[in-house]
Formats: C-alpha cells, structure tokens, sequence
C-alpha cells in the first residue's frame, strides 16, 4: 500500500495500515503511524498478534518525511517469516520459531484493514501531547493497493496448494536485505521490547533471546 500521512500537527492521531483475523484469539500484523507535532518525526509502530496476543512492539523513524509524498509499505507473510518494508527496505523481522514452542499466525486468514483514529492517551509522547481538534479534519491519503499473487481463502481453504505456490511462500532475506534491515535497526530504531527489561522484570520474551532481528 502506498500511504501519504496526516499532514501538519498530527498529535494524537493515529494512521493504520493492517492485516487481521476476526474473534477474541485472532492474529494480526500492524503498521502503525504515530502523529507528532509539526516538524517532529513520525515513528512507525509495528507489533504482531498470534491467538489474541501482543505485546511485540518495534518502532521506528523513517529516513524521510512521510507526510510530503506517497511512500509504499509492504508486508510479506509466510509460512516461515514475517517481513515489513519501506519503499522495499526491511525494517523488521519475526520468524516462525514454532518449533521452539512459541507461537505463530499461520491458522488463520487475515483481511486488510486501514484506518485512522485518535489515540492521544498513548500515540504521541507516551500520551503527553494531545490531540488538537482545532487542526481537524486530519487527512491521511492511500493508493495503489496490491496483493501480489495472494493465497485467497474461500469456503474453508485456501488457493494455494502443493502445485500452485507462489515464489513468496519461501522468501526470505537475502545478504543484501540483511545488511539494510541491519542498517535501519541500528539509524532508526526507536523501541524494542526485546530491550525492555523494566517491562519484563521476569525476563524477556522467548523470541527475543533466538534472533536480535526477530520480534
């Protein structure tokens, strides 16, 4: 998806772009864009929900102003990783590790959602600016949405079978990809739970001991 954010003072708002299954355990893959006050960086949330649970946050700037142009944000989903890119440059990575145990969203299809709300209890400065509706109608704009050769999933199953799978059904990060991906996470990255001891004083999630990448 193409994605040209809420222009000016955005405070409080907040800018989604998502994929996600239905119900109280569902699954889901999120892009996130925290308004600011004009001039001030946005930063890119992303977190991953498997069977209803969170609590996987990464969080970005961007090298760009994302409020003057489109730019494309793009996610790839399959059975053995979770990728989001910028403008094709990978920004984060959680991978299948199901076979250590933790969980993974492979059971259920996801539709695409997007959306834009106010969340001025926690977007913008831990929920310490707040929204000023006086610089409302907040407009974020969206074009050119694509699903690249999708698994459709219709009357129980899904498209794709043993013979029919597409080439993103096992890609993965090239040396290339991993070298930007490496490049982001050490330029730009804002937050990770991964790092976060205060939150988990019992000590870190699983995931976060496998992979510095994953999460």
């Amino acid at each position: 998806m193409q994605l040209k954010l809420v222009p000016g003072n955005s405070a409080g708002t907040v800018t989604t772009y998502y994929l996600s299954s239905q119900g109280a355990t569902h699954d889901e893959i999120d892009f996130e864009f925290l308004g600011n006050l004009s001039g001030e960086p946005c930063i890119v949330h992303t977190n991953v929900y498997t069977q209803g649970k969170g609590d996987k946050e990464q969080q970005f700037y961007l090298w760009f102003d994302p409020t003057q142009d489109f730019h494309t944000y793009s996610i790839l989903w399959n059975p053995q990783t979770i990728i989001f890119y910028v403008d094709g440059t990978p920004i984060r990575v959680f991978k299948n590790m199901k076979s250590s145990g933790l969980p993974y969203p492979n059971n259920q299809p996801m539709r695409v959602y997007a959306s834009l709300w106010n969340a001025d209890d926690w977007a913008t400065r831990g929920g310490l600016v707040k929204t000023d509706w006086s610089k409302a109608p907040f407009i974020a704009s969206l074009r050119n949405f694509k699903a690249n050769d999708a698994c459709v999933w219709e009357f129980g199953k899904s498209s794709c079978t043993n013979s029919t799978m597409p080439k993103w059904f096992s890609q993965q990060l090239d040396s290339t990809s991993q070298a930007r991906l490496q490049w982001v996470q050490k330029n730009y990255m804002v937050y990770n739970y991964c790092n976060d001891i205060k939150r988990f004083p019992q000590g870190l999630p699983l995931e976060c001991t496998f992979n510095s990448t994953t999460g």
